[in-house]
């Protein structure tokens, strides 16, 4: 079951796609060129994992805790609210990425600063569930609201990893040395 424990490792597996692109943002900024097919291959990961698993979650998790706890709703709306931006930003910087990866003009400061400032509201969000949403799942959930959490996704995070080496080697073997930062 995703108990809190498969959610904190999701949160560890998200923190390290985080720290990879960091990595390359930082050698954008540098003036150097970064492997943009390895950050193409982050963000497309990243933008799957956000519609498998993510949307799904915060959809149970959201509904479930409002019932139980109606408070709860102020925490749950604003993290929606932080995830559809998230979102919209990623599929921004993606776009960006297509038109870099097709060789067209793209100011390379200012992706590096929308890639730099996607990566430090990531990372706020991140945040914000393990300190907000984490303890009111902790508090509310029963065994059976995990069952039913489990039901809704459709693999874990520990799957998409597991997968990784197939679908994006190079990021595979970035990821796979790449340590755990704090979010």
């Amino acid at each position: 079951m995703p108990k809190l424990n498969q959610l904190r490792q999701d949160h560890a597996n998200m923190a390290r796609m985080l720290h990879v692109l960091q990595l390359k943002q930082k050698t954008l900024a540098q003036g150097e060129r970064p492997n943009f097919q390895l950050v193409r291959e982050v963000v497309d990961y990243i933008l799957d994992y956000q519609e498998g698993f993510t949307r799904p979650l915060e959809k149970v998790c959201s509904e479930r805790l409002k019932e139980l706890d109606p408070s709860s709703a102020e925490v749950t709306d604003q993290l929606a609210k932080d995830y559809r931006s998230l979102k919209s930003r990623l599929a921004r910087l993606s776009n960006d990425l297509d038109m870099i990866l097709m060789d067209s003009v793209v100011p390379m400061d200012k992706f590096a600063e929308d890639l730099k400032s996607y990566l430090e509201s990531h990372r706020a969000y991140l945040r914000e569930e393990r300190e907000k949403l984490f303890p009111l799942i902790r508090e509310n959930f029963s065994d059976q609201d995990f069952k039913a959490l489990e039901d809704a996704l459709p693999e874990g995070a520990q799957d998409h990893v597991a997968r990784l080496e197939e679908a994006y080697p190079e990021l595979y073997h970035e990821l796979r040395d790449a340590p755990v930062p704090e979010t």
